[in-house]
């Protein structure tokens, strides 16, 4: 199952000048690891990349490819303090999940982390959009390369 699966982390603000092109590199890179036979991709949910991401594992499942989307969520209140259209968009996404897991039931300080290295830790590739050196993304890519991911930057 590992060597199947790819996980997504990313930054929640992307530089809009960016974004085009991120997503681009993104849909190429997610296309390429189907066709190596990667089935599964696990995503945060959180708001910015994560959701991207999702939104175009979704769109491929729309179009009749044999994967499966899994939300790895750091606590169920993810979305407490988001705004109605941010949380609109979260629970459409979640509807469309084949399987969703809260690492934590409640928000603590090490929730997300958590539930980056549950995905590492589940995970053979990772995909991110890393900008910013001193991020919790940065952190998490890091981990993965520890771990023998193969991690993939669209954000370059």
């Amino acid at each position: 199952m590992k060597e199947h699966t790819c996980c997504f982390t990313g930054h929640r603000k992307l530089p809009k000048a960016k974004i085009e092109q991120i997503v681009i590199n993104l849909d190429y890179e997610i296309e390429t690891l189907i066709q190596k036979g990667v089935t599964t991709f696990i995503s945060g949910g959180a708001l910015g990349f994560d959701q991207i991401a999702a939104s175009l594992v979704i769109a491929k499942k729309e179009m009749g490819r044999d994967i499966r989307l899994v939300f790895a969520l750091p606590c169920r209140d993810q979305d407490e303090r988001w705004n109605a259209d941010q949380k609109r968009l979260y629970h459409n996404l979640l509807a469309e999940a084949d399987e969703i897991v809260f690492v934590s039931e409640e928000y603590t300080d090490g929730c997300m982390k958590k539930r980056n290295r549950y995905m590492v830790d589940r995970s053979a590739y990772c995909i991110c959009a890393q900008l910013h050196p001193m991020s919790g993304t940065a952190q998490t890519m890091r981990y993965a390369q520890r771990k023998g991911l193969r991690v993939i930057n669209v954000a370059n």
